[in-house]
């Protein structure tokens, strides 16, 4: 049996430790909601400073040019490429998940559209993908008006069913948010493609968490958020990245001028530029984007092959020591056992969740909730100890033995 000596001894060993320095962390909280929002690299501060105080405050509108800030996009495109398997110049930061799942989708459904495949009228994505995608996808095809389809599946097994000659597009987030299930990139998308339909991936809960290869994998389209694992800041900018073979036919509807060839040319006609730029809209949030800057410098002193090491061993003591410690109380593992299908976070069912969850917060150790009944823990290995892993199943057994929630606990909005 794993004992709290034996958890500080992992962290006194572990090679990654020195990263955890790098993130402004309250005292006297321990974080397992990286998978929600991520900390805030110390850097972030200073440098949002600079773009306030001198980038904008001095220089002004120079800044546009002095200080890089029409390039910004692209810049951190490329750093962010090497954690997700792309080449530089496929992806770029920009807008939000939902703006860019919204412009990849249709770019996807217009090019099977122009390529002669009518019949190919359905969307594949799974009920429990997260809101926002399905959203996103009943919405464009609301508007499209040409009797498209989404269809959704209850899990994994019927995709090999689900997709068929009528799909054209595979809309999938690669690690499900609610219970942490890992797709394998891969084979899905070598069934889609086998099926003559295209392939979308939502990033949201990989990118930084595991190791994700899009193009080895024959994705053809990405999208992710920077503000999970990534550490961008709330509400920070997403990517999205298009397959290099796609890209100078990629059209998108939101065509606004940061996607012009020439945008300060003041053009009537819109001319898309080429490469993975042809995805920008409009003006881009320039604080904001230098924040993302300084989380994605972290991921460059180690790799996601260390961090997936350390990854796993967290996630596998997590649940040990939870279903060890709480064997008593009604909690149901969510989240895979599996390696090859577990993303970085592990999450619990009970019958309170959401006051269980409350309390957890209210002693310092902060995870979140999600319906129905399930207690989310991310684990952000650039910053989580094992200690913290040992602490805070710590606090769930003291909770649940001497029942400190209220079952009554009113729902905050953000939960």
């Amino acid at each position: 049996m794993m004992t709290r000596d034996d958890c500080l001894a992992r962290d006194k060993a572990d090679k990654l430790s020195s990263l955890r320095d790098q993130f402004d962390l309250p005292d006297g909280v321990i974080y397992l909601d990286g998978n929600s929002l991520g900390a805030r690299p110390k850097a972030a501060l200073s440098r949002v400073q600079q773009v306030v105080n001198d980038e904008w405050g001095k220089d002004l509108i120079r800044s546009w040019n002095k200080a890089g800030w029409f390039d910004l996009p692209s810049r951190l495109g490329d750093k962010l490429a090497t954690l997700i398997g792309a080449n530089p110049n496929e992806v770029v930061v920009t807008d939000s998940t939902s703006v860019n799942l919204f412009k990849a989708l249709a770019a996807a459904l217009h090019k099977q559209s122009r390529e002669g495949r009518s019949q190919r009228h359905v969307i594949v994505t799974e009920r429990a993908n997260f809101p926002t995608d399905v959203y996103i996808a009943q919405g464009l095809a609301s508007w499209l008006d040409r009797g498209y389809e989404i269809r959704m599946i209850d899990s994994p097994e019927q995709l090999n069913t689900a997709i068929d000659e009528e799909t054209a597009v595979v809309m999938l987030t690669h690690v499900n948010y609610r219970a942490g299930h890992m797709h394998d990139m891969r084979e899905v998308s070598t069934l889609a493609h086998a099926r003559g339909a295209l392939m979308l991936w939502d990033l949201a809960h990989s990118a930084g968490a595991v190791p994700v290869n899009l193009n080895a994998d024959g994705a053809d389209y990405a999208v992710g958020c920077t503000y999970k694992y990534l550490n961008g800041g709330p509400g920070s900018p997403a990517f999205i990245w298009v397959a290099a073979q796609h890209q100078e036919d990629f059209r998108q509807p939101l065509s606004g001028w940061w996607s012009h060839a020439s945008p300060f040319a003041m053009q009537p006609q819109f001319e898309a530029t080429g490469g993975i730029r042809r995805a920008l809209c409009g003006t881009q949030p320039i604080a904001s984007l230098a924040m993302v800057e300084c989380g994605l410098d972290i991921f460059a002193q180690t790799s996601m092959a260390a961090l997936r090491e350390k990854s796993l061993a967290l996630t596998d003591l997590f649940i040990d020591l939870v279903e060890s410690r709480c064997s008593v109380h009604p909690l149901k593992l969510v989240t895979p056992r599996e390696h090859a299908h577990r993303g970085s976070q592990v999450s619990f069912a009970h019958p309170h969740g959401y006051p269980v969850m409350q309390a957890l917060i209210a002693r310092g150790v902060i995870g979140d909730y999600r319906e129905p009944h399930i207690m989310r823990f991310g684990f952000t290995p650039l910053y989580t100890r094992f200690i913290d892993v040992w602490d805070a199943v710590d606090v769930l057994v003291d909770i649940l033995d001497n029942k400190r929630y209220d079952p009554a606990a009113l729902r905050d909005a953000v939960t």
